[in-house]
């Protein structure tokens, strides 16, 4: 049976966001991840209310070399149109008002209560990103993997086996983001992006259902209306099957930069948007390991000061880190 602490901020919650001085906390997020991806991904406005459709070009008209009074036949090209999907995610907050007061700092209490709920919509939306499955779920919008997931299927080029097997298994991905390659997308006539409702003091039924039961909270909404389209699939490039605990064990582990450099050459145009390789951070360590051998040979891996920090990059595209890529996928076949 489902207890109240698991859906509103009780007593017990409050006392342990107390500092010995009474005030509100300064809480150590250890639950944040990082996940780069949402540095990068560029957003427009769908075509629709709940779908974006895309018209693709899938044939070429014939031309023909002509003689002299010889005709040549009319030809045409032809196009085909794909719907993308878009979801809804949301989340709610209500906090009862007179606990809210017993913190002393109101607003610094109900903001410590809020930036939880971001990390936890951008966490979700990047794991859908990726890993969104709509003919499972159909609340979700269909993900990366999904799309790039049989080594027959017709984007199959752009999906590089790096030879692991079972379940424990990863992917590094290569995508230009852009306007005719890969973005993200947002309802017709809407806002992009998270959006935050702070409904302020509302009475609520504190047992659903049970009309008797009232108490003033304060009361939020987070929304995110979201999605993304795969313009052209050419322009993403998923480095499958690379198996994890061979790669941590250095035994004829994937060759993470071969594997990049193929995917690098698998994309028509890289400057036809903003390009990125995207890794989960084992990963991403292995890859910092293998590059000390690769460096010497010109393997390609670099560090440029970006803003201050740091950015690695391969054959001058950052390579960033997403969490949400898990080390639990199933092999690719």
């Amino acid at each position: 049976m489902a207890t109240l602490g698991q859906y509103v901020v009780t007593l017990a919650d409050l006392a342990k966001r107390l500092d010995p001085n009474g005030k509100v906390a300064k809480i150590v997020e250890i639950l944040e991840q990082k996940n780069d991806i949402l540095l990068d991904m560029p957003w427009m406005e769908a075509n629709g209310s709940t779908s974006h459709r895309t018209t693709i070009r899938t044939g070429l008209p014939q031309v023909a070399w002509r003689l002299l009074n010889q005709g040549v036949q009319p030809s045409k090209s032809t196009t085909a149109q794909v719907d993308e999907a878009m979801g809804m995610l949301e989340a709610w907050s209500e906090v009862d008002c007179d606990l809210a007061k017993l913190s002393n700092d109101m607003a610094a209490f109900r903001l410590s209560e809020a930036s939880p709920f971001l990390e936890a919509m951008n966490e979700e939306f990047v794991g859908t990103l990726i890993y969104g499955n709509s003919s499972i779920a159909p609340e979700e919008f269909t993900g990366l993997a999904q799309r790039y997931s049989s080594l027959s299927a017709q984007n199959a080029q752009n999906i590089i086996n790096a030879g692991g097997a079972g379940s424990d298994n990863s992917s590094v991905w290569l995508i230009v983001w852009g306007e005719n390659s890969v973005h993200g997308i947002y309802p017709k006539g809407t806002m992009a992006g998270l959006s935050h409702d702070d409904l302020g003091e509302e009475t609520v039924e504190v047992t659903p259902g049970v009309g008797a039961t009232r108490m003033r909270a304060y009361r939020d909404r987070w929304q995110w209306k979201c999605g993304v389209t795969v313009r052209d699939w050419r322009y993403a490039v998923r480095i499958c099957n690379i198996d994890i605990s061979v790669l941590v064990a250095n035994t004829s582990p994937a060759d993470l930069v071969e594997f990049m450099i193929k995917a690098y050459h698998r994309v028509p145009n890289l400057r036809a948007g903003k390009a990125a390789f995207y890794m989960n951070r084992t990963c991403f360590q292995q890859l910092d390991i293998q590059r000390r051998d690769a460096v010497q040979v010109g393997g390609g891996l670099v560090y440029a000061d970006v803003d201050g920090r740091l950015i690695p990059s391969f054959r001058g595209i950052p390579v960033r880190i997403v969490d949400q890529l898990t080390e639990t996928e199933a092999t690719v076949v």
